[in-house]
């Protein structure tokens, strides 16, 4: 039969735990919560394996006379226990809502909060929805009215039940339903989001980083980027590549200290102020030093510094300016021949380090073919040999690169190969990061 509902109970689903009521003398506004009940069973005093699960009745009754049956269904939860809490209205339920609350049963006859439309009988559910955004909840309605029962799941409950159908077997899969619900909307919540980021992800890509602008060029181009942090888009890193009216191929890739989003945005300021300034016909020491005003004037704090290489490639394709700002040197490989480090002996200091620095441009030869890996300290700061073993250096990335050379690679492929042997090598994903550009020219068909 019905009983009413104690301030406090522990019920075994299988109907062989403890049940414990206390009167009213006993209860002030605040249940005490209750504590757990150890299955005897047979005698022999160890607990079995279950879950429990907490059940939180908002009422309107002060007696606490609303028939809640008891929470018996050996059929289908045997060793399930349910705790019964009880609040009189909503601003104790509002100090009972704790973590271990699994599931709210709200009486949909209590009165209107403050503030809430009176004509509004969905008032109190509505209030509960917005206290327990975590939690399940049920809605009590009377049977009487089913368009009211139906409305409370449309507008959040995980499911309603009649006041007057109210048995033990269906009020107990009606708590462990309403919980499972709960939990797989909230699964399918944040599968929603994690695509939505993913989608957003996948925009902001496209849009940060950079398009080449190669038209009317001879030279082949490819790019390989890894952020150093986990799930992150864009690290620290930047590159980018233009061809200016003159036929001139500028090509340019920098490191900014440190690898989090305030470096990543940063990064993508340098780069997007680089291209205008080339545009606008700046090169060298010039172009140089005004990225240091943009880094100094854009920057957190004056420890932030940046790295940069860049190169511009003459119209006939057999030349290049080279200047260096603490950026370690591109390699440069001929058709045939061996991948060597271009000159390094006259950079300047990284941006952001010294107020009034000088970044000498110096002119290289090319030749006729030629390939050019221009990348970031990332990949040569990996380990040889996994976790504490020397680090890769760029000797080691020059005899990496000559053996990939060897294989016949080139573009993407030799960009994506170097990264995965310096993944392999490290033991592991780069801890910092990483980013690869690759130029090349075939004479054949840039005569």
């Amino acid at each position: 039969m019905p009983v009413s509902v104690p301030r406090q109970r522990n019920v075994s689903a299988a109907g062989q735990g403890e049940t414990t009521s206390m009167g009213p003398t006993a209860m002030d506004a605040t249940a005490v919560e209750a504590t757990a009940v150890t299955d005897t069973g047979t005698g022999t005093g160890t607990d079995r394996d279950r879950t429990d699960l907490t059940l939180l009745v908002v009422e309107d009754d002060p007696a606490g006379a609303l028939a809640v049956p008891e929470l018996l269904d050996a059929a289908g939860a045997a060793g399930t226990r349910v705790r019964i809490r009880t609040a009189r209205n909503l601003t104790e339920a509002e100090r009972l809502l704790t973590d271990d609350v699994h599931c709210v049963l709200v009486d949909l006859s209590l009165p209107v909060p403050r503030g809430a439309a009176d004509e509004d009988p969905l008032a109190p559910l509505r209030h509960i929805l917005r206290l327990a955004p975590r939690h399940a909840v049920l809605a009590l309605a009377p049977s009487a009215d089913p368009e009211l029962a139906a409305e409370a799941v449309r507008v959040g409950a995980q499911d309603h039940l009649f006041r007057e159908e109210l048995d033990g077997r269906l009020l107990s899969r009606a708590i462990r339903y309403a919980v499972e619900r709960k939990r797989n909307d909230a699964a399918k919540v944040k599968l929603a989001e994690s695509r939505l980021r993913a989608q957003e992800n996948a925009r902001l890509e496209r849009g940060l980083l950079p398009t080449p602008l190669l038209e009317g060029s001879d030279l082949r181009f490819a790019a390989s980027y890894r952020p150093g942090r986990s799930r992150a888009l864009l690290g620290g890193d930047f590159y980018d590549v233009v061809r200016t009216p003159d036929g001139t191929v500028h090509a340019m890739i920098g490191d900014v200290c440190g690898h989090g989003p305030d470096e990543a945005a940063l990064g993508v300021e340098l780069r997007i102020a680089w291209r205008a300034l080339t545009f606008a016909g700046l090169c060298g020491d010039e172009l140089l030093s005004t990225l240091q005003q943009v880094l100094e004037h854009e920057r957190e704090s004056e420890e932030i510094f940046a790295t940069l290489c860049t190169v511009d490639i003459a119209p006939d394709g057999r030349r290049a300016g080279l200047c260096l700002a603490g950026h370690p040197a591109p390699l440069v490989a001929h058709r045939g021949g061996t991948a060597r480090l271009l000159p390094y002996e006259d950079g300047g200091p990284a941006l952001g380090l010294l107020p009034r620095a000088r970044w000498p441009r110096r002119q290289v030869e090319l030749g006729g073919a030629w390939s050019l890996l221009l990348y970031t300290d990332g990949l040569i700061e990996g380990r040889t040999a996994g976790p504490g073993s020397p680090r890769l250096g760029q000797d080691g990335m020059v005899e990496m690169i000559n053996r990939q050379l060897s294989g016949g690679l080139s573009g993407e492929a030799l960009l994506e190969a170097a990264m995965a042997e310096a993944r392999a090598l490290n033991g592991g994903e780069l801890t910092d990061d990483v980013a690869l550009l690759a130029l090349e020219r075939d004479r054949a068909r840039g005569q």
